[in-house]
């Protein structure tokens, strides 16, 4: 009994440092360096329609040649996208394509790397929240694994990544996205069948 109380212990104290050194990386990831030029630019819907904008600026800044909005809400419409976005219509009208498919962070990897692939992009900018930005690498590298990604981490408002400890929102958001990282990290080291599901 006092083995197991002692083990759990043990587990207790490698999950929390591991959500420390976790919420660090988070921390340290924004304000991001200027990216660089690349063949495409990505942005992951969900959260703070900070992301699009983020992507919109890069575009137009010539950093990318197009921009796919990956998981776009079936409902929506380029018009919708566009005035989030804050977009000049003309580059929005010949430069950024929508996907309609994606409904997590696994098919946000499928569609962009059907996209790129259809494209020819082997140079892509990843945008997307902070804390999102660690899982959403590791599935997009997996699903594109032939491609150079460059993160482009957006800070989030609701999460003050430097002081997470101290709102209950924004310690439940580092825990849980933390958690599904973990999990991301034990699948894959299962192998791709587990990966395939």
């Amino acid at each position: 009994m006092l083995k197991a109380a002692a083990a759990c212990a043990v587990i207790l104290l490698i999950w929390a440092a591991g959500l420390l050194a976790f919420a660090g990386r988070v921390a340290r990831s924004t304000p991001a360096p200027q990216p660089g030029a690349a063949d495409g630019i990505v942005a992951l819907t969900g959260g703070s329609d900070l992301r699009l904008q983020a992507a919109e600026d890069l575009l137009e800044n010539g950093d990318g040649r197009r921009l796919l909005v990956s998981g776009v809400n079936r409902m929506a419409t380029r018009a919708d996208l566009m005035g989030v976005t804050g977009a000049v219509k003309s580059v929005f009208d010949c430069c950024v394509d929508l996907g309609f498919s994606a409904a997590n962070t696994i098919g946000n990897a499928r569609e962009t790397a059907e996209w790129a692939r259809s494209m020819h992009f082997r140079r892509l900018i990843l945008v997307t929240s902070d804390y999102h930005m660690p899982r959403a690498m590791i599935e997009l590298s997996a699903a594109l694994p032939e491609a150079r990604i460059t993160p482009y981490p957006v800070a989030t408002p609701a999460l003050d990544a430097h002081h997470w400890l101290s709102s209950g929102v924004s310690a439940r958001r580092m825990v849980v996205e933390y958690c599904k990282f973990l999990a991301i990290l034990g699948r894959r080291a299962l192998g791709p069948r587990a990966l395939e599901g």
